[in-house]
C-alpha cells in the first residue's frame, strides 16, 4: 500500500516536459556567500530600488564589509546574537549580511514591538547590540537598564532614500550606522564559521497562537531552503539570474520577507522595497511601471490591490502568495485584475516547506490550468498527515496535522539544540491539511483554529472562504469562543467587513442565511458582527487569536465565563 514515504508528489516535479531534480546538491559554505558571490558575478547590477534610489551590488558589498569591520571593532564576537529592530529598507539589508560576515546571529525584531516585547526578546536572547531608528530611541533607552543592550547602532528613514542628509548626525551614547560604514575599510573580518551548526538567524515566532518562540537557524539550513526555492524550479528554464526583479511589500523582519530577501540577493534580482505593506497604491504603481518578475504578498495584501480602483496592466509575472491561506475568492479577483494567476506558498519561521508549480508552469505555458492549495513538498523534503488524537498517518484525502522533515527544518527552539522536534527530526506544524492522488497539498485550518460544536469539527478557514464568495463582504475572520452552556464545545462567530457600498443593506441575519444555504447545520454562525476593521498581524494576516482572547474577555466581564 502506497504511504507517505513513498513521496507521491515527486511524479508532479515537473514545469510542462521539462523534470525537476528530486534531489539538490547543498554546499557547506557560510550564507553570507551568496552577497559575495552575487556581487563577483553581476556587480553592475541594482541590488535594491527604495524610493527610486539604486545601489549596486559592489557598492552593498563595500558597505556590508565596512559595516562587518566596524561590529568587530565594538566588540562583536563568533556566536554574538545582534538585535535588528528596523523597518523595510536597506539598512536592514545592510545590518543582515554584516552581522553573518562578523560571526554573529541576526535576531529580526519587528519595529513596532512594545518594550515588554522587546525586553523579552533581549533578555532570551543576550544581545548586547542593536540596530534601530532615531524615532524609536526613547524606546531603547527605556529598556536598556532591563537588558544587557550597549551597543546602540541608529539609522534614520531618510538615510539611503532620496532625501538622506549629506551631513551625519551623532548622538551622544549610540553609534552612527553610516559613520560606521564611512569610517571602516571595506574589509570583511575573517571568521571561522561552521555552517552546519552556527546560527545564521534567531527569528522569534510572531506569537499570534501563542507564545513566541526563539527559532534557530543555521548558516546551512537557511542555504537549504533558498535554494528549494526558486533556484530549484527554475532550473529548467531560461535563467533569469542577474536579470530580473522582484517586489517585495513583505515586511523583511519577518521571517516569510526575511527569506525572500536573502533568496533574491542570491538570485542576483532587482528588489524593490517597499516600507509600508498597506500602502496599496505603492504596489499598484511599482507593478505598473516595472513589472517585476517575481511579487510576493500575503492574501490580504492581494485582496486590497484586487479592489483598489487603481488599474494594473497585464503582465507575464510570478505572484506568490503565503503566511496564510489565500481564499479562493481572493485569488479569482486577483487573476481578473491582473490576468495572472496566484501561486501559493507553505512555510513557518521554522521552515520552508511547499511551493505550488502547477501556476508558474502556466505563467509559462506549460500547462493550461493550474492546481489549488500550497503545492507539492520541496526537494528532499519528507511529509506526513498525521491524526493529532492517535498519532497515526492518516489515509491520502483525508485531514490530517503536517510533519515534516527535511535539510531545512531548524535546529531547535532557543536555546537547546534538537527542541521543538520529535524523534527523528520531525516538525509538527500544527496546520490541518489534505493531500490528493498528485501530492498536491490543501491547508484546511490550524489546529488552534479549528472549532469544536458538540463534537463535530468546523474549519475556520472553510467558513472564511466562503464569506468571502458574498458580493458584499470585504472581509472575513471565523473563530469559535467557549459555548458557556456546553462546556468544552464552543460557539462560532464570523467578524465580516462589509464594502462600503453593502453599509447599512445588509443585516446579520443576511450573512447568516447565506451561510445555512452552503453550510451544514452546526457550521452556520451563530453570530456576526460587523466591523469597518479587523485586527491585523505585522505581516497584515487577520489576527484570530486577538479576536478570541477579546470575545473570551468580554464573556468573564459579564459573567457569561
Amino acid at each position: 500500500m502506497t504511504s507517505y514515504a513513498d513521496k507521491p508528489w515527486l511524479k508532479s516535479y515537473k514545469i510542462g516536459a521539462f523534470k525537476l531534480k528530486t534531489t539538490i546538491d547543498y554546499p557547506v559554505k557560510p550564507l553570507f556567500s551568496i552577497l559575495d558571490e552575487t556581487a563577483e558575478k553581476f556587480p553592475g547590477k541594482d541590488a535594491y530600488d527604495y524610493f527610486g534610489n539604486r545601489m549596486k551590488y559592489r557598492t552593498l558589498k563595500r558597505q556590508v564589509d565596512s559595516l562587518a569591520n566596524a561590529l568587530v571593532n565594538l566588540g562583536v564576537k563568533k556566536g554574538d546574537n545582534i538585535i535588528v529592530f528596523l523597518p523595510t529598507g536597506p539598512q536592514f539589508i545592510i545590518s543582515d549580511f554584516a552581522v553573518l560576515k562578523a560571526g554573529g546571529t541576526l535576531v529580526p525584531s519587528s519595529p513596532l514591538l512594545k518594550a515588554p516585547e522587546l525586553i523579552r526578546q533581549a533578555g532570551e536572547s543576550g544581545a548586547e547590540t542593536i540596530f534601530c531608528l532615531d524615532m524609536n530611541l526613547d524606546l531603547i533607552d527605556s529598556v536598556k537598564e532591563k537588558t544587557r543592550l550597549k551597543n546602540i547602532i541608529v539609522t534614520s528613514v531618510e538615510d539611503y532614500s532620496p532625501a538622506q542628509p549629506e551631513a551625519i548626525t551623532e548622538i551622544p551614547g549610540t553609534y552612527s550606522f553610516r559613520k560606521l560604514i564611512a569610517d571602516h575599510e571595506p574589509k570583511a573580518p575573517e571568521v571561522e564559521i561552521d555552517p552546519e551548526e552556527d546560527l545564521a538567524v534567531l527569528a522569534f515566532t510572531g506569537g499570534s497562537t501563542g507564545k513566541p518562540k526563539g527559532v534557530m537557524i543555521t548558516h546551512f539550513q537557511r542555504m537549504a531552503s533558498i535554494l528549494q526555492g526558486l533556484p530549484w524550479m527554475m532550473a529548467p528554464l531560461p535563467t533569469y539570474r542577474g536579470r530580473a526583479s522582484s517586489l517585495l511589500p513583505i515586511p523583511i523582519f519577518h521571517s516569510y520577507g526575511h527569506y525572500l530577501m536573502q533568496s533574491c540577493i542570491y538570485w542576483g534580482f532587482k528588489v524593490f522595497l517597499v516600507p509600508d505593506p498597506r500602502d496599496t497604491e505603492m504596489i499598484a504603481q511599482l507593478m505598473n511601471e516595472y513589472r517585476p518578475f517575481l511579487i510576493c504578498m500575503v492574501p490580504t495584501q492581494l485582496l486590497n490591490l484586487a479592489q483598489t480602483e487603481t488599474k494594473i496592466k497585464r503582465m507575464p509575472v510570478l505572484v506568490v502568495s503565503a503566511a496564510a491561506p489565500l481564499p479562493t475568492e481572493v485569488a479569482k479577483k486577483i487573476e481578473e485584475k491582473i490576468k495572472m494567476p496566484v501561486s501559493e506558498g507553505y512555510g513557518l519561521t521554522e521552515c520552508i516547506s511547499h511551493i505550488n508549480i502547477s501556476v508558474f508552469s502556466k505563467i509559462t505555458r506549460f500547462a493550461t490550468s493550474t492546481i489549488p492549495g500550497v503545492g507539492i513538498p520541496v526537494p528532499d523534503t519528507e511529509v506526513k498527515l498525521v491524526d493529532p488524537e492517535t498519532g497515526k498517518e492518516v489515509p491520502f484525502g483525508d485531514v490530517g496535522e503536517l510533519w515534516l522533515r527535511g535539510p531545512q527544518v531548524m535546529k531547535g527552539y532557543w536555546p537547546v539544540p534538537g527542541s521543538g522536534l520529535e524523534d527523528g527530526g520531525w516538525l509538527r506544524t500544527g496546520d490541518l491539511c489534505k493531500m490528493d492522488e498528485n501530492g498536491y497539498f490543501y491547508v484546511v485550518d490550524r489546529i488552534k483554529d479549528m472549532i469544536n460544536i458538540s463534537g463535530m469539527k468546523v474549519y475556520s478557514i472553510e467558513i472564511d472562504d466562503l464569506l468571502f464568495q458574498n458580493p458584499a463582504v470585504a472581509g472575513a475572520v471565523t473563530i469559535g469562543i467557549p459555548d458557556s452552556k456546553r462546556p468544552g464545545s464552543e460557539r462560532i462567530k464570523a467578524f465580516v467587513r462589509l464594502k462600503d457600498d453593502y453599509k447599512g443593506k445588509i443585516g446579520a441575519q443576511d450573512i447568516i442565511d447565506y451561510c445555512r444555504e452552503r453550510l451544514a447545520a452546526y457550521a452556520v454562525p451563530k453570530y456576526i458582527e460587523f466591523r469597518d476593521n479587523l485586527p491585523l498581524t505585522v505581516t497584515e494576516k487577520y489576527f484570530k487569536r486577538a479576536l478570541r482572547e477579546e470575545e473570551i474577555q468580554k464573556m468573564k466581564e459579564s459573567g457569561e465565563l
